[in-house]
Parts: structure tokens; C-alpha cells; sequence
């Protein structure tokens, strides 16, 4: 008995000794129950919304107030003609507009109905129905508080209408999302296990000694994946045109450009992955588990990134999936062009720039 009791304490010593295993068993479910928290929600918060007031009168400014001072919606834009819509939704900051009706007060008053245009950024049906249904909560309330005081009811008439996609196809919101996991995880994982297959074959003694620079071997792993996954990418856009019938609003060619961008950043992110690791099975933990729960969660693919914690928020700018998605569905869905997606692709050219400046970094230490 004695020496069981030996044997069990000393796993408990090997175990808490390892920092990795100490991490998977009490880091690990800390970090997913935050994640899964905080990130999982239906609701909405501090969603950006524009405002079109025609009739720019007392009744729609205090309806305007209202719907500012609530948790939900954030007016980040006044806008003056209808005109100005289109391209506001094409810029991807604001998801609503509010259209007041000319004369609304007067309408209300004389005709005891008045109406506002709900119109949404339908690209995330989930979220679009949301916001039409908080603003309807909210103008419901402000049509009981005002009907109190009077003998015969007003009635503000709300018009819902779904831009870029009028019918609510969850397609339009999965198809983008999954071709951005399935190329982010994918592209990562396979090179993440490049350069530390070389150490396990024993083949890493053969590079270190030849005068390739460090750089031309992080380039060279890279090169032979982005034909592979370049062929991932075409089967899903063919896919989800004839299959599930998704649109491509937008140029192709521009469509073909930032997805060989994205499989880019993608593949130097996993060589970063595979310089820091010291074998196969841990670059594919970290590819696999470290990858898949952010780039599902926090990037905006199936939950608002606006309705997250700032701390969240912050997190999810570090990840290419969020910028690579808004792309997707502005050429897909709005047919926007690249003078609407330009910041999107700048952060994607200084990440992959990163990954792989870090990666050089990491292997010329390895070298030494």
C-alpha cells in the first residue's frame, strides 16, 4: 500500500511540475467557459445604426433619443439623402437604417399613423432579425407611452425590409463562414507540422547546414500549400455557387485575389506555429484547438462582435478570419469593390507580414 501511495504521489508531483499539463487540465476549461460565456449570445448591444429623419420634427427627434439611449443600438450616422444608403451599407459599419417618413409628426397627429423603414444588413440574417425586432419593441413603447394621454391611438407603422438578402437564406451567412474556417484551419495545419516534421525525421540537420537562408526555407514551405489550398478554395466557391446557390455580387477576379491573400496569412501562421513547436502533435493542438474556437467564436462568423465584451472585441481584431469574412460577404453579397474592402486587405497583408517576419525571427534562433 505504501508504495502505491509513493507511486500516486509522485504522478501528482510529475503532474504539477508540467506547466502544459497543469494548463490543459485548469487553463483550458477556464478559457472555453469565457469564450462560450461571453461570445454565445443572441442578443444584440452597441450595434451601429444610421439614421435617415426626413422630417427632422420634435416627435421623431425624441423617438431618435430613445432608441440612442438604449443598450442596443449605437447612431454613429446621420444621413441626408436616401440616396446614401447603398453606400453606407457597403462601407460594413452600419448594420440598420432608420428611414422616418417626410412630415411624420404631422402624419401622426393628423392621421394618427406615421411610418419608419426599418432597413437591415441582411448578410447576417440572424442579426438583421434581431435589430428589426428591438426597434419594434422600441417604437411599440413609445406608441403606449404617447396613447396614455390621449382618446384615440396613434400608430407608428414599422416597415422591416432585408437588404442584400430579402429572403433571410441562412446560406448567405454559413457559406462565407465555413469557407473561412475551412481554409483558416485547413492551410494552418498543414504547414504547421512542416518544419517540425523536419526535427522528428531527422531531416532538420540537413537544412541547417545548407545555404538556403531561413527566410527562402519559410517561403519554400509555404509555396507547394497555397496551389492546395488555392484548390480547397475553388471547390468551395463552385460548391456554394451551383450547390447552395450563393451570389458573387462582386468581381471575381477580386474574389480570387483575397482568398490567395487569406490562404497566405493563413499558411505563414501555421510556420509560425510549427517554429515555436517542438513536435507534430503539439503544432496540431495548437492548430487545431488554438485555431478553431477563436476563429468560430470571435470572428463575428455565427455572433455579433459588436454584442461581445470590449476585452473580446480587442481580441477579435488579432484575428485574420474577421477581416476575411467582412470581405467575403462584401464582394458575395453587396458587390462591393476594393475601394470599400481596402482596410480589410491591408490588415491581411501586415498580418501575413507578421506571421512571417516572427517565423524568420524564430527560425534563425533555432539556427543558432
Amino acid at each position: 500500500m505504501k508504495r502505491f501511495i509513493g507511486f500516486v504521489t509522485k504522478e501528482f508531483y510529475h503532474i504539477f511540475r508540467d506547466r502544459r499539463s497543469l494548463f490543459i487540465l485548469f487553463g483550458m476549461p477556464i478559457v472555453q467557459i469565457l469564450l462560450f460565456g461571453f461570445a454565445i449570445t443572441n442578443e444584440i448591444n452597441n450595434v451601429d445604426i444610421a439614421i435617415l429623419d426626413h422630417s427632422n420634427d420634435a416627435i421623431t427627434k425624441e423617438i431618435i433619443n430613445k432608441i440612442s439611449a438604449s443598450k442596443y443600438f449605437s447612431i454613429i450616422q446621420l444621413i441626408e439623402r436616401e440616396d446614401d444608403i447603398e453606400s453606407v451599407f457597403k462601407k460594413g459599419n452600419v448594420k440598420a437604417v432608420l428611414n422616418f417618413e417626410q412630415d411624420f409628426s404631422k402624419n401622426l397627429i393628423k392621421e394618427r399613423q406615421a411610418t419608419v423603414q426599418i432597413l437591415t444588413d441582411a448578410t447576417d440574417p440572424n442579426t438583421a432579425n434581431t435589430i428589426s425586432n428591438y426597434v419594434n419593441s422600441i417604437l411599440k413603447k413609445y406608441q403606449q407611452e404617447q396613447n396614455k394621454a390621449i382618446t384615440i391611438n396613434y400608430v407608428i407603422v414599422s416597415e422591416p425590409r432585408m437588404v442584400y438578402n430579402p429572403e433571410l437564406k441562412s446560406v448567405y451567412m454559413f457559406v462565407p463562414g465555413v469557407m473561412t474556417i475551412i481554409l483558416m484551419l485547413v492551410s494552418a495545419m498543414m504547414t504547421s507540422i512542416s518544419i517540425t516534421r523536419e526535427k522528428e525525421l531527422g531531416t532538420m540537420e540537413i537544412l541547417l547546414v545548407s545555404p538556403i537562408k531561413p527566410f527562402q526555407v519559410i517561403v519554400g514551405k509555404v509555396f507547394p500549400y497555397i496551389f492546395l489550398s488555392v484548390i480547397n478554395a475553388i471547390i468551395i466557391v463552385l460548391l456554394s455557387i451551383f450547390i447552395f446557390k450563393m451570389p458573387v455580387q462582386g468581381s471575381l477576379i477580386l474574389l480570387a485575389f483575397e482568398s490567395i491573400l487569406f490562404i497566405v496569412s493563413a499558411l505563414a501562421l501555421g510556420i509560425l506555429i510549427s517554429t515555436i513547436s517542438a513536435t507534430q502533435q503539439t503544432a496540431m493542438m495548437i492548430s487545431l484547438m488554438g485555431l478553431m474556437l477563436p476563429v468560430i467564436l470571435l470572428s463575428g462568423f455565427i455572433f455579433p462582435i459588436s454584442s461581445m465584451p470590449i476585452p473580446l472585441q480587442f481580441i477579435s481584431h488579432a484575428i485574420p478570419a474577421k477581416w476575411f469574412i467582412i470581405i467575403l460577404k462584401g464582394i458575395m453579397l453587396k458587390g462591393v469593390g476594393l475601394e470599400f474592402i481596402w482596410k480589410e486587405t491591408l490588415i491581411l497583408i501586415g498580418m501575413t507580414v507578421l506571421f512571417m517576419g516572427i517565423s524568420v525571427k524564430k527560425y534563425k534562433i533555432r539556427l543558432e
